[in-house]
């Protein structure tokens, strides 16, 4: 390909959270190491989230999530929506991209609307086990539908879909190239805690509460790293700090990928992101899915790896401390166990999905290898 200005530009679109930017940015990379230039549409929320993404220019549209109930709510979000698809409509005119690609979350529908209107080639891309929301809208009109699990697509859409797996960014790349770290009769045992890209206040609740309960010695050998909202913070110091347990707490990691390769266990939600990330490093995990999501996707996210024994799946309402302090004595007392998990997860792992993706993509677009 051409370099410079003549390269051909590949628009992405993502909703601003860790879950949808992460693998726009491991397509960006690939894209961009192929001769490609990369822009991305997303919202206010990204700049959090950006770190290493490749892009050009970043272009933020108005957007919102769609709801029922209060007919004056939903006017709003869809003038709102209206919005934001006719500044998307000026700025693919004016950026004249190859293809537009969709990550998911609303800010993706003004442009990939946009982009039928004027008869720009789209992609989707899905990494949940179950087609979200914004991306089912989509779907019906989408050039090509790429899956981050198999099976997703429905019936009708099976034709056009492609099963390429969830791309994982760079520093989680480096961070699967890490082999599991041994673990001795006296070595520090590393426990990771988080609860998404948005937190989880559940954590914060049930975690140091079940550690506190641990025996002496297996307490005195763990090194926590917890994410925690900063509202939480101070009460969850208090309690480590009470039982004498080493912890690291901070409401967001940007080297989290690092930290999961450090670790002999995790303990998180199951947003895709997430799910596709332990099992590319291949990490053994307690997985708790978000309660009451109408599409139940981190529960179907979650179960796909538990199945495999690379995870244990809890409900919320199952996850109390005395559960968690019995599973983590359990888990860390047997010398197998957690290792066995490691590599099942790791079998469950695509690092190839990126490229997958990239090659659906350039095809879709036009725009030859």
């Amino acid at each position: 390909m051409s370099d410079g200005a003549k390269a051909p530009l590949i628009l992405l679109a993502a909703g601003g959270t860790g879950g949808h930017l992460f693998p726009a940015e491991a397509l960006a990379t690939v894209l961009v190491a192929r001769g490609c230039r990369v822009d991305l549409v997303t919202d206010h929320r990204v700049s959090a989230y950006l770190g290493r993404f490749p892009a050009g220019d970043v272009h933020v549209v108005p957007a919102d999530t769609l709801r029922g109930g209060n007919p004056l709510r939903l006017a709003l979000t869809l003038f709102r929506l209206g919005i934001g698809t006719l500044r998307s409509i000026f700025l693919l005119l004016k950026l004249r991209p190859k293809a537009v690609i969709g990550f998911g979350g609303y800010p993706t529908l003004p442009p990939m609307i946009a982009a039928k209107l004027l008869f720009i080639p789209t992609v989707i891309h899905d990494a949940n086990a179950v087609m979200g929301r914004a991306n089912r809208l989509i779907a019906k009109f989408a050039s090509a539908i790429a899956t981050g699990y198999p099976r997703v697509a429905g019936a009708a859409m099976e034709k056009k879909a492609t099963h390429t797996g969830n791309p994982i960014r760079l520093a989680v790349a480096e961070a699967a190239a890490q082999p599991y770290p041994a673990i001795t009769e006296t070595s520090p045992l590393n426990l990771v805690v988080f609860g998404g890209s948005q937190g989880a206040r559940v954590m914060s609740e049930i975690v140091p509460a079940g550690v506190a309960t641990l025996d002496e010695k297996l307490r005195a050998r763990l090194r926590i790293v917890q994410q925690c909202r900063a509202e939480d913070l101070p009460e969850v110091q208090g309690v480590y700090r009470q039982h004498n347990i080493h912890a690291e707490l901070a409401p967001f990691f940007s080297d989290l990928p690092a930290k999961i390769a450090a670790a002999h266990l995790v303990i998180g939600r199951s947003g895709a992101s997430t799910v596709s990330e332990l099992a590319a490093i291949g990490r053994p995990s307690i997985l708790v899915p978000l309660p009451g999501a109408i599409d139940q996707d981190q529960l179907a996210n979650a179960r796909s790896l538990a199945e495999t024994g690379g995870a244990l799946l809890s409900s919320q309402s199952e996850f109390t401390p005395a559960r968690l302090a019995t599973e983590l004595t359990r888990l860390f007392s047997d010398p197998v166990a957690l290792p066995a998990m490691a590599k099942a997860a790791k079998a469950e792992g695509r690092a190839d999905a990126a490229e997958r993706l990239a090659d659906l993509v350039l095809k879709v677009a036009g725009v030859a290898p």
